[in-house]
Order: C-alpha cells, then structure tokens, then sequence
C-alpha cells in the first residue's frame, strides 16, 4: 500500500493566542463541534468528515486522535507555529476508508488573523484495488474531505470568537 500526501489551509479572524489556547484546551472537541453541522448529530460525540461526489453528501464519523501539541519558531517574520499531530480513521468499518495521519500547524499572520495548515498522509483502504480508486478519483475525495475539515475548523473557531 502506498502513501499519498494531501495539504490543506484556511484562516481565522482571530488572535494566534486565542486559536492557540482554544485548540491547546480541547483538540478533540473543536474536531468534534466544528463538523457537527446539524442538531440531529449534536448529541453525538464523534467527528464527523464530510465530501460532496457526484452531487451527493457523503459523511461517515472519525476517531480523532491529537498528540502532545509543540510550538517552534519558524513562522512569517519568525513568529512562532503551534504544531498539533493529529490522525483519525473511520470509526464504523475502518478498513474501508483512508486512515489519515499528519499536523495541524497553527501560525500568526497579523495581530488578528491566524492560519490554519495541515499537512498529512493517508493510505487508501483495500490494499491495490484502494491504490487503482485512488489514482482516478480517490485522491480528490480525500483532498475535499480534508479542505471541508480544515474549512470547518476554521469558520467553528471564527465563530466562537465572534460570540465571546
């Protein structure tokens, strides 16, 4: 089974600090509230990934796992980046979807816009029938799955500074 590396971006309008103590605080929980997009899956307390195919919404719920988050510098104009291991894989039936491994790296910009980065690695399920789906449009539903993650994290972030 092969490797396959997807990257993915998107900003907060908040303060490095604030988006740095909120993901510090709760990983799991931003992952978690931040893909709940209805109240019917309010009460549930898995994250969920989503991706639109051909028209249709496909979602199943992911185990998120975080590890121990690291700060360094090496950020624009040698601010500091927050770094925040961080995997997950399907959490019904696993061995049909890609399992995901990689960092979320958070990174001032200005004094009130923070961005979100990941960076991972995923290996398609099935063995060399997930490598063939992958080349032809695997690829592009994980590298969607991961933009509507990290978009989701962002605007939940975005949002819970708006109201505080």
């Amino acid at each position: 089974m092969s490797q396959h590396q997807v990257r993915s971006y998107d900003y907060v309008n908040s303060a490095y600090a604030r988006v740095r103590e909120a993901l510090l605080a709760d990983p799991s929980g931003i992952f978690r509230d931040a893909t709940r997009s209805a109240s019917a899956r309010a009460r549930s307390l898995a994250a969920e990934l989503h991706v639109k195919i051909a028209g249709v919404d496909v979602a199943t719920e992911i185990v998120v796992a975080t590890g121990q988050m690291t700060e360094e510098p090496g950020g624009f104009y040698g601010m500091p980046v927050t770094r925040l291991p961080v995997s997950w894989e399907a959490a019904h039936h696993p061995e049909l979807f890609p399992k995901m491994k990689g960092v979320l790296s958070i990174c001032p910009l200005t004094p009130s816009e923070t961005e979100l980065e990941f960076f991972g690695q995923y290996e398609p399920p099935l063995g060399a029938v997930g490598d063939a789906f992958n080349d032809l449009v695997g690829h592009r539903v994980a590298e969607a799955a991961v933009h509507r993650l990290v978009a989701d994290i962002a605007r939940h972030l975005h949002n819970r500074f708006s109201e505080s």
